[in-house]
């Protein structure tokens, strides 16, 4: 069995320490890119998988390969929101990312009291069965090794009732579009990487690991497997990115 990473398949074995790799050296300039290669885009996903959650008080929320906390950040604000509105206790948001660089990036942008942050794996959570209201997965499912395995975790973690979330890029049903798309991300993301983040093979690999995930159909199948009902997802953008939602039953 072979995992992948970017176009090349690896050992399994070896993934998580090339993925660390990519991720100690972008992780100072993550959220700049990330601005910079989708023109701001990503905020937009990002706003309408949060209000899509509708945290509220006194959730416990896993915000999974959370990295800088940019999603953690909008899940306390709107909880905090929904508080001043109805009252009750803060809301928990727990940010697990495999990268320690990502976290200490995370937490130099400042502390939230409703945020805490811990270094974990996606297919080990250090987390007892049954102890969250909600899971988020953002951008990060991607870079795992093994997918199901993540997927089994998060359902694991889950109440009964759970809320499941995953935002990811994924692949524009229209032709037009992909051809668009495939050219944009080949030709110049890359390009973008080597002038502002000072490292071309990085966000090379970032681009194949997009082009390597299942599309929207099969990774829907494949929450449905690891247990979670009421399937479905959102494209956004044309299908550039995908919303998946599911509940624990």
């Amino acid at each position: 069995m072979s995992a992948t990473f970017g176009f090349r398949d690896v050992d399994p074995r070896e993934k998580p320490g090339l993925v660390r790799g990519v991720f100690d050296r972008v992780a100072s300039r993550y959220d700049l890119m990330n601005d910079v290669m989708s023109a701001g885009v990503h905020r937009l996903w990002k706003d309408a998988a949060a209000a899509r959650l509708n945290p509220q008080p006194g959730e416990t929320i896993i915000d999974c390969a959370g990295g800088t906390g940019d999603m953690a950040r909008r899940f306390a604000d709107l909880a905090r929101r929904a508080r001043s509105r109805r009252g009750g206790p803060d809301a928990r948001i727990l940010v697990i990312d495999y990268n320690a660089e990502m976290i200490a990036a995370g937490r130099d942008r400042g502390l939230e009291p409703e945020i805490d942050w811990a270094v974990g794996d996606a297919q080990r959570l250090p987390l007892p069965d049954a102890c969250a209201d909600a899971y988020v997965i953002s951008f990060g499912i991607r870079n795992v090794t093994d997918i199901p395995a993540a997927l089994r975790e998060a359902r694991r973690v889950l109440k009964p009732g759970g809320r499941f979330l995953c935002l990811e890029f994924s692949r524009p049903p229209a032709p037009a579009l992909a051809r668009l798309y495939d050219a944009y991300s080949f030709r110049v993301i890359p390009f973008m990487g080597e002038r502002i983040a000072g490292d071309r093979d990085s966000y090379q690999y970032l681009v194949e690991s997009i082009r390597r995930f299942p599309d929207q159909k099969t990774f829907q199948s494949m929450i449905e497997a690891a247990g979670f009902g009421r399937a479905g997802y959102t494209n956004f953008t044309g299908g550039v990115a995908a919303l998946h939602h599911g509940w624990a039953v």
